[in-house]
């Protein structure tokens, strides 16, 4: 027995130590090994902020419909934005200049058209004058929308597009053919569209997909256009070829009932919102090529609003939108785990009924905006543009943050796509100056096609292969000349981006560092383009040469 009460206390504290390391070992081991992995990654997106017009800058007093349709009611290009109204006796639209901000007229000019209540329109991707709207008529009309200010109401369309039983509720432009348009109604089928007709009337589909027992969603393309992916009302996401018009892939996972789907650009993902089955408003990420358990699921809330999801390609974040609710959350994706990073939340005590969102090429890339959308709140008949900005300091233009992005060319013809050809977007620069946006990349020096001979002129005339190699082989070497002679010796070291070896210090931060790293990629991006050109013409080049040794062997 302890002989003081002291002792005793001290022994008591030294039972209480002992306890507490024994407990706390294996907690120091791990956040050991945590150290190792921050929690918090680096990344130039972490602060990025969302940022509200000012009353000035919105669109006020436009009446916005009260559809129940889930859908954004909404769509934006550098010229226009097109919302869905409320219109008896049939459905319309409004088209307003995008410099038009304040209180819009109330007998402003509509689209008006259709029978029943419009459900989806979208602008097309390579013609900012032409916009297509669906309706529940079960009738596709495509608009052409005049370059002035509308005076009167459009009520006559360019081309109506007949084949759907029932009322249609989603419209897709394909992401790089010209004039190919998806359209999906409640008769389960997925109808494609080849535009490049003069009938004024269409009502026979290239192609029909009739793989969902359900009606369709949501639809989203991959980067090429070469995969269509579908969320259905039988909670099923299905990847489709459309031109075999085959499933690929069908993912039926009881845990997570999707509402949209989208693709992740380039990273061979999908990316779908829904719910969980306690009913939370759930996100979900898949593999592309194995879609029988989700790579990732995350429950956000408990709300019941439908979540709209956007995906950035150019700086991998994803925003999700949440109908009936002010927030807009993004999130940075990355191809390996954790795949989702968490980066901030942009909050509004005005709800959105709809959303639209601005393409890259009309963004205020002195602002270091990345992302803008726009607000429909129709409890206020406002619709109120939104930029997500990544601050900085410096004025000048940052490349690191505006990688070469989609233009408004399209890579194809309608008839190529639907030959089986696969192209990717035409990419074009965001820099002032660069050059019009939907300018494709050329050739530092472009050189005139190689004319074959005619062969209608006498045989003195004709030329044999031999000779015609030689003469654009001169040619080469001419052009060739004259560009080393344009340049100065001290030129022929600059990057076509503005980075100088010789007058550029070396790096001195990571931030110099990080801007040197992205100019390099955009330049192996741009050389790379340059090169797959070049090939294309030395096959033509090829070809016209083979062509022109056939013909001078048959005489």
């Amino acid at each position: 027995m302890p002989s003081s009460y002291s002792e005793v206390i001290g022994r008591f504290l030294q039972l209480l130590v002992a306890m507490k390391s024994a407990l706390m070992a294996p907690w120091d081991s791990q956040l050991c090994e945590m150290s190792w992995h921050p929690q918090y990654r680096s990344s130039k997106f972490r602060h990025v902020y969302g940022k509200a017009a000012s009353k000035e800058k919105c669109y006020d007093c436009v009446p916005i419909t009260h559809s129940v349709h889930d859908n954004h009611f909404c769509a934006v290009n550098p010229h226009f934005i097109a919302v869905v109204t409320e219109c008896a006796g049939g459905g319309a639209f409004l088209v307003i200049p995008i410099h038009q901000t304040g209180k819009l007229d109330p007998h402003y000019p509509r689209v008006c058209g259709h029978k029943g209540n419009v459900l989806d329109i979208k602008w097309n991707p390579f013609n900012d004058f032409v916009i297509a709207s669906c309706s529940e008529d079960a009738t596709v009309k495509i608009w052409d929308i005049p370059k002035h200010l509308l005076t009167k109401n459009i009520t006559t369309p360019k081309k109506e597009l007949l084949g759907h039983a029932r009322r249609v509720g989603l419209i897709e432009w394909h992401p790089t053919a010209n004039n190919i348009l998806f359209s999906s109604g409640h008769d389960y089928k997925i109808m494609i569209w080849n535009l490049d007709t003069r009938e004024d009337v269409l009502s026979n589909p290239v192609k029909i997909l009739d793989a969902h027992k359900d009606v369709v969603l949501s639809m989203s393309f991959n980067t090429d256009g070469s995969l269509l992916a579908t969320a259905c009302r039988d909670k099923k996401i299905r990847l489709i070829d459309p031109r075999a018009r085959t499933v690929l892939q069908e993912a039926s996972y009881k845990s997570h009932r999707a509402n949209k789907v989208l693709f992740l650009g380039n990273m061979k993902k999908l990316l779908s919102t829904g719910t969980s089955r306690w009913n939370n408003r759930q996100i979900a990420l898949w593999d592309q090529n194995d879609l029988s358990v989700p790579l990732l699921e995350e429950d956000l809330d408990g709300s019941s609003g439908l979540l709209f999801p956007f995906y950035d390609s150019d700086t991998n974040m994803l925003y999700i939108v949440g109908k009936g609710d002010g927030n807009i959350r993004y999130y940075e994706i990355s191809p390996e785990k954790p795949y989702l990073s968490y980066l901030m939340e942009y909050r509004s005590h005005l709800p959105q009924k709809g959303i639209g969102m601005m393409p890259k090429r009309g963004l205020e890339v002195s602002a270091c905006e990345i992302f803008r959308f726009y607000k429909l709140i129709p409890t206020k008949s406002l619709i109120e543009p939104v930029s997500m900005i990544v601050p900085r300091r410096s004025e000048s233009y940052q490349e690191d943050i505006y990688p070469l992005t989609t233009g408004g060319q399209p890579a194809m013809t309608a008839q190529e796509w639907l030959n089986g050809v696969n192209k990717g977007p035409l990419l074009v620069s965001l820099r002032p100056g660069s050059g019009p946006v939907n300018s494709l990349l050329q050739l530092p020096e472009s050189e005139p096609p190689v004319k074959s001979p005619d062969l209608n002129k006498s045989q003195g005339g004709r030329m044999s292969p031999e000779e015609m190699q030689k003469k654009s082989e001169i040619k080469d070497s001419r052009n060739q000349l004259k560009v080393e002679e344009r340049l100065p010796r001290n030129e022929h070291m600059r990057l076509s981006n503005g980075f100088d070896v010789f007058e550029s210090p070396p790096p001195k931060t990571e931030n110099e560092l990080l801007q040197m790293f992205y100019r390099q990629q955009e330049e192996i991006r741009r050389l790379r383009e340059l090169l797959n050109q070049r090939e294309v013409k030395i096959k033509q080049l090829e070809l016209e040469l083979r062509n022109v040794y056939m013909d001078t062997g048959r005489y």
